[in-house]
């Protein structure tokens, strides 16, 4: 019997095979064997060519009606669960006394099947003729019945095939929704929610009823009523109780999938009532609690939307309060929750700068951090806050000072160095920059050659004593000019161990030496700029001019140093141009200077990053005026006025609801203008219009499932029987269940619903054919449909991410997709327009950096799936001398269907100028 079941899920016929089945198989009294025969009943074709019943049905008819007389409740049960699936009225018919009998029985299990059994009946397309007293029966059921489960099928029959009766019921018994069964409560919501889409004025009394299941022990229940309120009503009572409970499931569930999608209906509450999430934002901030990074992720995106004026301090306290948990060691990837919460407390204190004060000392401890990334966002978040807050100026110098030792990356290093070079504006705080700049240099020189023929033992000996105590040295002999032989002497760091203040000044070298030695001259360019500031501004504030000449004297000596190592060949790879030549500017500089230099020195880089940091502002304020839903009202809508209506009898919850409701309807939120058009170009003829039947699909990508409504016409004046739409797919598409087959009507139509899961983002092709027999045919026909592209575009949208974790991105991922740009646009701006209307990405370059007309053009294209998938793209091009446009767009991405299809799509958009 298994190997037949198997055989016919194949798409296998094996009719000689029935009657042997029936003969040996049907007469056995073992339970197994008994529901495997009832699967084949369930499988096999019933009918003949010509749609009527088989002859050998009467035998099955024959022991289906024993079954549902028989003694054993199990029998009578998995009868009456395939007597749910049976579509042949013929067969049916003689069973449904024996169906009827089994309302009564005594046990639950059997007239929970009957009361299935009776509404797959009912719903058959002449069952209401066969079983036309049916809600009464189940109605009286229903309030006799005291089996949860049998309960609910009961109520559900009525909910679906008699609704008012169903309604009546539940208006009857509103005091005991409560203490009903979970699965009872579930069809009640369903019924609700029916209820008030067709008849939107009768929501009030049904609204008592959700807020009352507000508190049930069932979470199912609980989240069921607050995703059916915020769908009824607009009232803040019930968004508000709504909210309420999404943040106490926060808590109590402990399945990640669980928070996760509790936060997408946060989430999507705060886009629609932001004005009551504000409220809860203490509530939301309880999920960072869990140690899974994207629920906290997800968390902290929620609260930077929802932060104000009124509730900043509490929000930033809890999260100085995480920043401080991540210190112990003890949460998992405290790292990156780290640079989160850094993140996220910069954010913080650039909207709201009177914050700044209590959290930018905290931070400033983690300047020296192991994680790379997270150092960079403190030291980047100092460097704004220092310029849009001149309050804290002298105090974040003072603590940069202190700490700027315990910097270990180059990158940080470099920032920290400009900010001292920026911002030391006193005497004291020019001095002690140049004090710390040197202690982190350590001795000079950096690299030293001295002849082996004039160097003693004994000197020898002193010159390695002077270094002991940080450096060792590494020598090796090289042959001079003039041919003599000479010692190449270089100081590495060999103790790693954090220097120690003794009265002001620095035990041992520090990392400014250590990084500079490895070859990092970059750095090396940074600390001849910062130097130069530093002794410029020390001209201005210094009126001791033998003061200024020796601070000058020393810098000059740190640049010399570096420059002589770079030439040497103790390192692997020399000084590189750059900054060599930048090098030698700081140190002509040094040497002559005028006023118009001083000022450019001293005062326009200030400038310009203050211009930066403006322009920033305002990009992120037009990016949320952008983000506001504008509608607008037709002139001659109509209006209800709210103090004008009737109040009698409504209660304080139905009242909010007509208030917002009328506010929505005279902004306009209730039209949308783009849907109809967007519905019709989502329709796809999949058929010719000369051919037999005619077909198209509506296609609608909801994230993570493709549902197609086909339409299916009839063009002849024959019935096709069994007709059925098959379909395959390609790419990470799947097929959730096949289609059934149909029988239609001369010049009818049908509508039939395929539904596809996707699992990444890639472009698929959905493809197949539709086959139906006729009466006069005996063959098969065949008839192939058009292909159904699925565009990537539905799975990506614009989002943003800072500089740093594009490049940290663009570093790490593997796939990359290079598309050579071959198009008629000769204007770039234009062309860059276009790409980022083809692709659906966010163009995260400055406006500024793009302006001017100089022939290049480079911007940085970002975006992200509906699977958490990034996509990069970077848009290099050149205008040519013809006037044609030439260079190369890049994609990277993690996985490689996205490069590959967010390539092919490129390719076939750049060429169009709309």
């Amino acid at each position: 019997m298994k190997k037949a079941i198997m055989i016919l899920l194949n798409g296998e016929s094996i009719p000689h095979l029935f009657i042997t089945i029936i003969r040996y198989v049907l007469p056995s009294e073992d339970h197994t064997i008994q529901k495997l025969l009832l699967l084949y009943l369930e499988i096999i074709d019933k009918k003949d060519s010509s749609g009527k019943a088989l002859p050998e049905m009467i035998l099955i008819c024959q022991n289906l009606r024993n079954n549902l007389q028989h003694p054993n409740e199990y029998i009578r049960g998995v009868t009456l669960r395939f007597l749910c699936r049976l579509n042949e009225t013929e067969i049916i018919e003689p069973l449904i006394p024996s169906v009827l009998s089994n309302l009564e029985h005594r046990h639950p299990f059997i007239r929970r099947y009957a009361i299935l059994a009776i509404m797959s009946i009912y719903n058959l397309p002449n069952g209401d003729q066969l079983l036309v007293d049916a809600p009464e029966m189940i109605e009286k059921a229903l309030s006799s019945e005291h089996d949860a489960s049998a309960k609910r099928n009961a109520f559900l029959m009525l909910f679906q095939c008699a609704q008012d009766r169903a309604v009546n019921y539940l208006l009857s018994h509103v005091d005991n929704v409560a203490d009903w069964g979970e699965l009872m409560q579930m069809v009640v919501l369903d019924l609700i929610r029916k209820v008030c889409r067709t008849n939107r004025g009768e929501k009030g009394k049904y609204i008592k009823i959700i807020i009352s299941l507000l508190n049930v022990p069932s979470t199912a229940v609980v989240s069921e009523c607050a995703g059916t309120l915020v769908s009824l009503s607009s009232a803040p009572t019930a968004i508000r109780a709504a909210a309420n409970t999404y943040c106490q499931l926060l808590v109590s569930q402990s399945d990640n999938n669980v928070k996760l999608i509790v936060l997408d209906r946060l989430n999507e509450l705060k886009v629609l009532h932001r004005e009551i999430m504000v409220d809860m934002i203490m509530d939301v901030l309880r999920a960072l609690s869990s140690p899974n990074l994207d629920i906290r992720r997800k968390t902290i995106d929620i609260v930077l939307e929802l932060i104000t004026s009124k509730n900043i301090d509490e929000v930033v306290l809890t999260l100085k309060k995480e920043v401080m948990k991540t210190q112990s060691g003890e949460l998992e990837n405290s790292g990156e929750y780290r640079q989160m919460l850094i993140q996220a407390i910069h954010t913080c204190a650039i909207k709201f700068l009177e914050v700044a004060s209590t959290v930018v000392h905290l931070l400033m401890d983690f300047l020296g951090d192991s994680n790379v990334v997270s150092a960079l966002d403190v030291v980047l978040f100092v460097r704004e806050i220092i310029e849009s807050n001149p309050k804290l100026r002298v105090s974040i110098i003072t603590r940069m000072l202190d700490t700027f030792y315990q910097i270990r990356a180059a990158r940080v290093c470099s920032s920290a160095l400009w900010i001292i070079g920026e911002y030391c504006l006193s005497l004291s705080e020019v001095e002690s920059g140049i004090s710390t700049i040197k202690q982190c240099i350590g001795d000079l020189p950096l690299y030293t050659v001295s002849d082996e023929t004039e160097t003693t033992p004994d000197k020898q000996v002193n010159s390695q004593k002077i270094n002991s105590s940080a450096v060792a040295s590494s020598r090796k002999p090289a042959v001079l000019a003039d041919g003599t032989y000479a010692t190449q002497s270089a100081a590495s760091e060999t103790a790693v161990s954090a220097p120690t203040l003794v009265s002001g000044t620095l035990s041992s070298p520090g990392n400014l030496r250590s990084l500079i030695l490895t070859g990092d001259f970059f750095l090396g360019a940074i600390v001849s700029c910062t130097l130069t500031k530093l002794i410029l501004r020390l001209g201005e504030v210094q009126p001791s001019k033998v003061e200024v000449n020796k601070a000058c004297t020393n810098a000059l000596l740190i640049m010399v140093s570096m420059l002589q190592l770079g030439q040497s060949s103790y390192l692997q790879h020399p000084i590189d141009n750059d900054s060599y030549d930048r090098i030698l500017v700081c140190i002509r500089l040094l040497c002559n200077t005028d006023n118009e230099v001083r000022k450019i020195w001293l005062e326009s880089c200030r400038q310009n990053f203050a211009k930066m940091l403006a322009e920033k502002q305002f990009r992120e304020i037009e990016e949320i005026k952008a983000k506001v839903q504008v509608s607008h009202a037709q002139p001659d809508d109509l209006i209800d006025f709210y103090h004008l209506k009737s109040r009698k009898g409504m209660s304080q919850l139905e009242l909010e609801d007509e208030v917002q409701d009328d506010l929505k309807r005279a902004t306009g939120e209730f039209v949308n203008d783009g849907d109809e058009a967007n519905k019709l170009n989502r329709i796809m003829q999949l058929t010719g219009f000369s051919d037999p039947v005619y077909a198209e699909a509506y296609v609608t990508v909801h994230h993570y499932d493709i549902v197609l409504d086909v339409t299916v016409i009839n063009r002849t004046r024959n019935t096709l029987q069994n007709l059925c739409l098959e379909l395959a797919t390609m790419g990470d598409l799947k097929l959730v269940e096949r289609p059934q087959n149909y029988t239609l009507a001369p010049e009818s139509t049908k509508q039939i619903r395929a539904n596809i899961k996707v699992s990444s983002t890639e472009t698929g092709v959905i493809f197949g054919n539709i086959v139906y027999e006729t009466s006069n045919v005996n063959e098969r026909t065949v008839i192939v449909l058009s292909d159904i592209h699925i565009d990537i575009m539905d799975y990506i949208s614009p989002a943003t991410c800072s500089d740093v974790a594009f490049r940290s991105m663009w570093a790490e991922f593997e796939w990359e997709n290079k598309v050579a740009v071959n198009t008629v646009i000769q204007d770039e701006q234009q062309f860059l327009g276009h790409i980022i209307k083809s692709t659906n990405m966010k163009c995260l370059t400055a406006p500024s950096a793009l302006d001017g007309q100089c022939g290049f053009l480079a911007a940085n294209l970002y975006a992200k799936s509906v699977f958490g998938e990034d996509a990069l793209v970077n848009v290099s091009i050149e205008k040519q001398t013809d006037g044609k446009l030439s260079g190369y767009i890049r994609i990277r991405s993690k996985t490689q269907g996205i490069a590959l299809s967010l390539g092919d799509k490129i390719t076939i958009k750049q060429k169009g100028g709309s």
